[in-house]
C-alpha cells in the first residue's frame, strides 16, 4: 500500500509526526500537498477537507489516507500505523499506553504553539508580542520543566538497560519525542542548552533516534521540510533566554 498524506506543503507541524513513523517503517507515501500536478497540491488536500460526500469527514490536517479509510487526527494516525507497522506495543494495554504518551505530547505541541500566539492563531505574532513575551516566561519556567520532567522520569523508572520510553523497543511516541526536543531546540536555544544538563535521558533519547539510519536519511533529505517562522517551533530571539 501507498499511503496518501495531506498536510500544510511548507511547514513541518503536527505532519511531521506522522512523516517520521512512515520514514521509520520504511513505508511508501505521497506527500500530497507537496506535489505538482492535476489531483495534487494544495488544492487536492482542501477538495478532501471541504468534501460533502465522506461519511467520516476529518476536521483539518493531518489526514491520511489509507486504502479506502480516511484518518485525520496525529495521534489517531499514530495508533493505526503503529498497529500496521510494528511501531506499538502488541498488547491492548501497551498500545494504550503509547497512545496515553502521544496524547500527552498533543497537549505539550499545543502550549508550544501558543508560546508564540497567545492570544489567537489569526493573528499576526507581532500583534501579540507583548503577550507572547508573558506567556513564554511563563512557559519556560514552568510547563517545559513539567513536561520534560514527565518523560524524564519515564525514562529513568524503565531501568539503564531499556533504550525508550517502553523499554527496549522503538515506538511512535519515541519519535514523536525526538522530534519536540528537535523544534524545541530550533526555537529555544538557550533554554533547552540549559535543559540538556538536567534532562539528560530526554536528550540522550533524541540522539540515538536522530542517529536511527533511516531517521538519519530522511533528515538530511529535501522530504524534511526545515524548521521556519511558520510552523509551531519558531525562533523569535527576543523569546528565547
Amino acid at each position: 500500500m501507498t499511503y496518501e498524506l495531506y498536510y500544510w506543503p511548507s511547514i513541518q507541524g503536527r505532519g511531521e509526526f506522522v512523516r517520521l513513523a512512515m520514514e521509520e517503517a520504511g513505508a511508501r507515501y505521497r506527500d500530497v500537498a507537496r506535489e505538482q500536478g492535476n489531483g495534487n497540491g494544495i488544492e487536492a488536500m482542501m477538495s478532501l477537507l471541504e468534501s460533502r460526500s465522506a461519511k467520516r469527514p476529518p476536521f483539518a490536517p493531518p489526514i491520511l489516507k489509507a486504502g479506502s479509510l480516511l484518518i485525520a487526527q496525529t495521534a489517531n494516525i499514530l495508533y493505526f500505523l503503529g498497529k500496521r507497522h510494528d511501531l506499538a506495543p502488541q498488547t491492548q494495554g501497551g498500545q494504550l499506553w503509547v497512545n496515553q504518551l502521544q496524547l500527552t505530547m498533543a497537549d505539550f505541541v499545543v502550549e508550544i504553539h501558543d508560546t508564540h500566539h497567545p492570544v489567537g492563531g489569526d493573528l499576526y505574532y507581532e500583534d501579540q508580542k507583548k503577550e507572547a513575551r508573558r506567556r513564554t516566561q511563563e512557559f519556560l519556567r514552568m510547563r517545559l520543566p513539567k513536561y520534560l520532567g514527565h518523560f524524564e522520569q519515564i525514562l529513568a523508572r524503565n531501568g539503564r538497560t531499556s533504550r525508550y520510553l517502553t523499554g527496549a523497543k522503538l515506538t511512535y511516541a519515541d519519535l514523536s519525542l525526538f522530534q519536540l526536543v528537535a523544534g524545541l531546540n530550533y526555537a529555544f536555544p538557550k533554554a533547552m542548552a540549559k535543559a540538556a544538563r538536567k534532562y539528560r535521558r530526554v536528550f540522550g533519547l533524541h540522539a540515538k533516534i536522530q542517529e536511527r539510519p533511516r531517521i538519519a536519511a530522511y533528515l538530511a533529505s529535501p522530504r524534511r521540510i526545515p524548521f521556519n517562522e511558520d510552523g509551531i517551533f519558531r525562533h523569535y530571539p527576543e523569546l528565547d533566554r
